[in-house]
């Protein structure tokens, strides 16, 4: 045998073996049967969850329809809405006219009875269709829509079954849907309480200063007015529940500006943040509560005082602290648990107080919702000593964005971009 032979039988057996081997490494990968079935169950099952966390519309009926149908295993499927309104069905050549009617008429029985309804031979016993099953996707023993399918077989027991545990499940994905969109609402009505409590006495006293400097310095009114001007486009934009820390602090910067304009030199303001957390993602108008607090309720209660901003980055968190050198309360009235007690000038509600300790409540809550218990805000002070509130907030969070408004931009016409370590003008 020739050498050339031995070499190619030699590169042969080396091939067959590691040919062997990676067949016995896949071998030992490879789903059983039943695993891959229920790999393919969870998948199908996937696919129908992501359209019906929309809710249930024409667009979000017709993308889960093929997935519903295979969990099903059935030959024709049709979604409703709670008027019985039907929004989509597939396989046009098994829906004929007479069928689909036979289905509205089920459709609407099962939503209004809130029970399965069979119909054996909706069409004749000559059509292929054998069995129409309706049944309801309930919510809160309230429909939200039905799901309707047909079957060339009568149906037994064990379909009967399946299709009652879909519309359960699809039920559950239109719960979610209804409570993602319960939680937008709430959270738009969150800012909107917290834009309503933007404190009219500021309102009043910023256009006053401005009046004042009218005659004797129009050059430094015009400049007011432009930071009065953007701090309520900011306050009162269209865009989203979220904004960055940057945005925030320009926003309190045009805030102080106006409030040192009324206070002169008795209010001294110190900003130090870390240039790496600048765009870090936080509820809207967070900062806004804290800073106006400290100015009301902190250095305003003793004429005059230090207010300091700092953010700080702490690994995967951002830590921003407010803090304040007035007069301070009695921590017993925190130890509640209570954030509004936060009031550093009287210990009882005033029609001036509530906004700002409102405000604080609505802070917290908002900070807990989008990022969880570990997020709420915390309370340092006591009589005389002043006070200082911070808040934790992630730098990144699976669905926190900060969502852009073409009409309402988030840049300010004139920002004052904060620097590590500065004294705002």
């Amino acid at each position: 045998m020739s050498d050339g032979v031995a070499v190619l039988i030699a590169v042969l057996i080396i091939a067959a073996v590691a040919m062997i081997a990676v067949l016995l490494r896949t071998r030992r990968v490879v789903a059983t049967p039943t695993e891959r079935a229920v790999h393919s169950t969870l998948n199908t099952a996937s696919r129908a969850a992501r359209p019906l966390r929309r809710g249930l519309t024409t667009e979000s009926a017709q993308q889960a329809l093929a997935p519903l149908r295979t969990l099903t295993a059935t030959d024709a499927i049709a979604l409703y809405d709670a008027d019985g309104t039907r929004l989509a069905h597939d396989e046009p050549h098994t829906w004929d006219e007479r069928l689909l009617g036979r289905a509205d008429d089920i459709a609407a029985t099962a939503g209004e009875e809130l029970r399965h309804v069979l119909l054996r031979d909706p069409v004749g016993v000559d059509a292929r269709i054998r069995a129409l099953i309706a049944q309801p996707l309930v919510v809160d023993d309230v429909a939200v829509g039905v799901l309707v399918v047909a079957s060339v077989r009568l149906p037994g027991p064990g379909m009967l079954s399946a299709i009652s545990e879909v519309a359960r499940y699809a039920s559950s994905q239109l719960e979610l849907a209804d409570l993602d969109a319960s939680r937008a609402r709430l959270d738009r009505a969150e800012v909107l309480a917290l834009r309503a409590q933007i404190s009219p006495h500021f309102i009043y006293n910023a256009l006053s200063t401005i009046a004042s400097f009218v005659r004797t310095d129009p050059d430094r009114a015009r400049e007011l007015i432009l930071d009065f001007a953007d701090f309520t486009r900011y306050s009162f934009r269209a865009a989203g529940e979220y904004t960055v820390l940057a945005d925030e602090l320009r926003n309190i910067d045009r805030y102080l500006t106006l409030e040192r304009a009324r206070f002169g030199s008795a209010l001294d303001v110190r900003l130090q943040v870390a240039p790496e957390v600048l765009g870090v993602v936080l509820p809207f108008l967070a900062l806004q509560p804290l800073v106006e607090n400290a100015v009301r309720h902190g250095v305003a209660a003793r004429g005059g005082g230090t207010i300091s901003i700092t953010a700080r980055d702490e690994g995967t968190d951002c830590v921003i602290a407010v803090e304040d050198d007035g007069v301070g309360m009695d921590p017993e009235l925190l130890r509640s648990g209570d954030i509004d007690a936060l009031d550093a000038t009287s210990t009882e509600p005033t029609e001036e107080t509530s906004g700002a300790r409102v405000g604080l409540t609505n802070v917290d809550h908002r900070l807990r919702a989008a990022f969880g218990n570990n997020y709420g805000l915390v309370v340092e002070t006591g009589v005389g000593a002043g006070t200082k509130v911070t808040m934790r907030v992630p730098k990144f969070r699976a669905g926190v964005r900060v969502e852009q408004s073409p009409t309402h931009p988030a840049a300010p016409t004139h920002p004052a971009t904060p620097t590590q370590e500065a004294n705002p003008r």
